[in-house]
């Protein structure tokens, strides 16, 4: 088995969710700490062995006041912020750490309550990750998160002759997904109609087109081979990680149609020993539906350009689907509560563990799946974290 850059091989031994969707009583320190005990228990090993800390998002000086909040003084820490894809990364850190013998077990954890703030007004909705900087050429002329992907999908579009109908299919699959899911949000099923019909946000995308906003929390447990045998649950092991960071001004985005997934994921996989072809279930950051796709074709799954064709045909269904993807139903349908990368991580491990209950994907000839790919995207596709996990 590869292991990451150092000797000892690595697990994820316990993952865990807080309360999600809309949870109106909560802090979010609370839903850290919630996410935390339970992914403890999960993995049966006591708080005392955690030495590392990884947490993002919340708190002056985060993660060492996540940390406090939680009693954990670790002697290893990290608090890389690089949006959706911070988990991924975070993961490929506690991995290479514990590998090396700096850590012998890290705690990811996230929590927050952004649906429930602006319920509450206590915050509004971002227009712009704000205007100083280099960003301060792009915010004057509307250039929004979404706006920017909305740009990103339209040049996909005129690239490859992309239609609006493959983009909503992702989108359709997604709400299939979760309706197996009954902590997800969004059950009800939808049409491709429905998605084309919606209310336009930014051209070419509808609602429905776009993540949803709800609370939540998750954490995530890596710990050293020797500690395995003490766990409650079977390991899930790292077999390969990748990072990458591209731009943060379009002005400096080489091609619209490329994520840097195309970079992470391909390290992620030489890593591992594996390839594309050889992965049984996907979890892909979906904060839109072009996000989906455009990284289905940079891990290698389809040919670029292909990608609304790959898609179209019904693959990324948990019912019948040959590759599939975001079994909770993502962040189109499931749940969605900020920077999401932690929950593809919950989401990878469960299935690999046969615990996903009617979500549950097997392979052709039935069994449980192997191999996981979990991939998670930041900014307006300004960095990418992929990690491969294995059973």
């Amino acid at each position: 088995m590869t292991t990451p850059s150092g000797n000892r091989k690595v697990a994820v031994v316990g993952v865990a969710l807080s309360d999600c969707g809309r949870v109106d009583g909560a802090t979010p320190y609370a839903l850290h700490a919630q996410a935390a005990r339970r992914a403890l228990a999960d993995s049966g090993l006591d708080r005392s062995v955690i030495d590392g800390f990884a947490s993002a998002g919340l708190g002056t000086l985060a993660p060492v006041e996540v940390a406090e909040y939680l009693g954990l003084r670790p002697t290893w820490v990290d608090s890389t912020s690089v949006g959706g894809s911070t988990w991924e990364v975070m993961a490929a850190h506690a991995a290479d750490a514990i590998a090396a013998g700096h850590a012998n077990a890290v705690l990811l954890v996230y929590g927050s309550t952004a649906r429930a703030d602006i319920r509450a007004g206590r915050r509004t909705g971002n227009l712009s990750f704000g205007a100083r900087g280099p960003l301060q050429f792009e915010v004057p002329y509307g250039h929004t998160l979404i706006a920017k992907y909305a740009m990103a999908a339209r040049r996909h579009m005129h690239e490859y002759g992309t239609t609006l109908e493959q983009l909503a299919s992702v989108a359709v699959q997604a709400r299939q997904n979760a309706a197996l899911n009954p902590d997800a949000m969004f059950r009800d099923p939808i049409t491709v109609d429905d998605v084309l019909s919606g209310p336009m946000i930014a051209d070419p995308f509808t609602k429905l087109h776009c993540c949803l906003r709800s609370d939540g929390g998750a954490a995530v447990l890596l710990v050293a081979e020797e500690y395995v045998r003490d766990c409650r649950t079977a390991p899930v092991w790292v077999l390969g990680t990748g990072e990458h960071v591209s731009h943060t001004t379009m002005s400096e985005w080489p091609d619209f149609t490329v994520s840097p997934a195309a970079v992470s994921g391909r390290i992620a996989f030489e890593r591992a020993g594996v390839r594309p072809g050889d992965i049984d279930v996907a979890q892909i950051y979906d904060a839109f539906t072009y996000m989906t796709l455009v990284t289905l074709e940079d891990l290698g799954f389809c040919a670029k350009g292909e990608g609304g064709a790959f898609v179209e045909k019904g693959r990324l269904r948990v019912e019948g689907g040959e590759l599939p993807v975001n079994t909770d139903g993502g962040g189109l349908s499931g749940q969605h509560p900020g920077m999401r990368g932690l929950f593809l991580l919950v989401e990878a491990v469960r299935q690999l563990r046969g615990e996903a209950g009617p979500r549950q994907t097997h392979r052709p000839d039935d069994t449980l799946p192997e191999l996981g790919v979990v991939s998670g995207t930041g900014g307006w596709f300004c960095s990418a974290g992929t990690v491969v996990l294995g059973r």
